[in-house]
């Protein structure tokens, strides 16, 4: 496998939780509104699942049938698909030329380290200092040189969120400088609410 595809990203990232087959799959990505970064359907993640497989990203570990329900088969993250996962997400985190990619590894980035997120997102506030000033400093060219308003409010629309979001990355940062936010692997799965929805998406 070249590259992960969002949905790709978001099996290891789930698998990276624990053993799951892929009814509970798909039901924790609803149940979590994964819905809003890409389409979830269940001949796209059967899909991919065996796409994983055959990359050798996941793997079988044990099948089971309940009363009428369809054999289900479960899988597990192999150690090559947590490499894989770490080393897309540290990725996809710290560029600011794929803004996609970037909303899924968001989303995921509870799967690394507090130290891994800092060192990602300060690479990615950098890379968007640098293009906030020189778009600010264009757009100020652009009026300088006479160029009309009417022309130029895409350009204005862009300066004005990238400035919002690096006012975002650097409270982000702030807040997992200083602990404030629960992070890694391990910082929610103990939680009632958390041990309800597996139950629940295994059902």
């Amino acid at each position: 496998m070249r590259r992960l595809t969002p949905m790709g990203v978001m099996i290891l990232a789930l698998l990276r939780e624990g053993d799951m087959h892929p009814y509970e799959m798909v039901r924790l990505m609803r149940v979590r509104r994964d819905d809003r970064l890409l389409t979830i359907t269940n001949g796209t993640l059967y899909h991919t699942v065996a796409r994983l497989q055959r990359a050798g990203l996941i793997d079988e570990v044990g099948s089971d049938r309940e009363g009428n329900r369809p054999e289900r088969t479960t899988y597990s993250l192999t150690d090559t698909g947590r490499d894989t996962l770490v080393t897309w997400l540290r990725s996809e985190l710290s560029t600011i030329d794929h803004p996609a990619e970037f909303r899924i590894a968001l989303a995921e980035a509870h799967n690394l380290e507090r130290g891994d997120v800092l060192q990602s997102l300060r690479s990615r506030r950098a890379a968007l200092d640098e293009e906030h000033v020189s778009h600010r400093d264009g757009l100020i060219g652009a009026r300088r040189d006479g160029a009309p308003e009417q022309v130029l409010v895409e350009y204005e629309r862009q300066e004005v969120l990238l400035e919002a979001e690096l006012h975002w990355i650097d409270a982000l940062i702030a807040r997992l400088e200083a602990e404030a936010l629960p992070w890694g692997p391990a910082a929610f799965p103990n939680s009632d609410r958390y041990r309800a929805q597996r139950k629940a998406a295994q059902q």
